[in-house]
């Protein structure tokens, strides 16, 4: 049996035992999991473990099977106006940076500010402009994504999440199609939102990251949270042979 959360009053975002499945197969398997302000919580586990397919059913780009997610305290349904409402509140940066290749740096950071909350251009540029600055992206403004390097279009994927004044902000894998040295990069902004009480939810890989930032870890395998807690239990002293495993490599 999974461990459950507890449940002070007063999260940011739930999950209350969802079930995610494709086919036959059961990629997450009845998990909860409460997200606080200001609050980081590391996503980690094997490739396959059903990381990702949580947290892209957390804001619906997957439609739970079963369960609830809780943001602000009201449930999320499966309709286009509370999607929407939901998206603008909770950000999302992915594993490929789905930058708009027609427009430049700036623009991309901008758009979602115009469309969705009615800036005026000339705001939403201003916007944009402290958002890049704030990444270490002023210089690359009115560049497009091709002439930026992987971490530099990670970190304008970051601004433009930032745009939206989200709530929460959901990060999957954003360094796994990094080099190292790009890595680096993204995680220092990373860990500089984390400082600033940013609420996120981070699926990665990186476990030096996860200890140093996250609040609460999740270990999954399997679909299942095998453990969850400190940074310092779950990956320095996890119980299960499982995490053990997986920590000791």
């Amino acid at each position: 049996m999974q461990p459950e959360p507890q449940s002070p009053a007063g999260a940011v975002l739930e999950a209350r035992g969802l079930v995610k499945r494709f086919g036959a197969v059961t990629a997450v398997a009845g998990v909860s999991l409460e997200v606080h302000a200001g609050r980081v919580v590391a996503i980690l586990g094997p490739s396959g473990s059903g990381k990702s397919t949580l947290l892209r059913c957390l804001n619906f780009l997957e439609v739970p099977d079963r369960g609830d997610v809780r943001f602000e305290g009201g449930v999320v349904r499966a309709r286009d106006r509370e999607l929407d409402a939901l998206r603008a509140r909770v950000g999302m940066v992915f594993q490929q940076f789905n930058l708009f290749p027609h427009l430049r740096v700036w623009e991309n950071v901008a758009l979602a500010p115009r469309v969705v909350r009615g800036l005026s251009r000339s705001s939403a540029r201003a916007l944009a402009g402290g958002l890049l600055e704030r990444v270490g992206l002023a210089d690359k403004a009115d560049a497009h994504p091709a002439q930026l390097s992987g971490g530099q279009q990670q970190r304008a994927a970051i601004a433009r999440a930032l745009a939206m004044e989200p709530a929460a902000l959901l990060f999957d894998e954003p360094t796994s199609a990094l080099d190292p040295e790009l890595t680096g990069e993204v995680l220092a902004v990373m860990r500089t939102l984390a400082g600033e009480g940013r609420t996120m939810v981070v699926v990665t890989h990186e476990v030096a990251f996860a200890r140093a930032v996250a609040h609460e870890v999740l270990f999954m395998d399997a679909g299942l949270v095998v453990e969850r807690g400190a940074p310092s239990r779950v990956i320095d002293a996890p119980s299960s042979e499982r995490a053990q495993r997986f920590f000791g490599r």
